[in-house]
């Protein structure tokens, strides 16, 4: 199970010859976890240019995706409003919570999230495939039936 946690700093310092790495580790994973900082403008905006780079990669139906607001604590800083990152998750289809690493808000629930959702669609990818085979079984034409009478022998 992998999965990919990106960070407005694009977790290669900002450099674009590592930006292919990035790309690689994409097609393998299962689940993302975005984080931004809600006191940075900046880093919020990245968001979306990481979803951008997710969906040109890897399958929409295929990966989890939750978005992090991290640093709740920092009120007096904030320059995101819950509201707006509430949004910008609806608008793109992600879940969002928000975190404080210093301070331990939400830090454990977020990855829980994600690793349910992840759960959630793996069982029902299950679901859907033990059904389709069913089908499928049911669907078939039943096999000829060699009889064991020597009249019909040659069928």
């Amino acid at each position: 199970m992998l999965f990919y946690f990106c960070f407005s700093n694009r977790d290669t310092a900002s450099q674009e010859r590592f930006r292919c790495l990035t790309n690689i580790f994409f097609r393998n994973a299962i689940g993302f976890i975005l984080v931004f900082d809600l006191t940075n403008e900046s880093s919020f905006l990245n968001v979306r240019q990481w979803l951008g780079d997710i969906e040109s990669n890897v399958p929409f139906d295929r990966v989890n995706r939750i978005l992090i607001g991290n640093k709740c604590d920092l009120s007096n800083e904030r320059v995101i409003s819950e509201s707006r990152a509430q949004q910008f998750a609806a608008e793109n289809n992600v879940k969002y919570i928000e975190t404080s690493a210093a301070l331990n808000i939400n830090v454990i629930e977020s990855i829980e999230l994600l690793l349910n959702f992840v759960v959630d669609r793996h069982e029902n990818e299950i679901i859907s495939k033990h059904r389709t085979e069913k089908h499928i079984k049911l669907v078939q034409k039943p096999s000829k039936v060699k009889s064991d009478s020597s009249c019909c022998s040659f069928i």
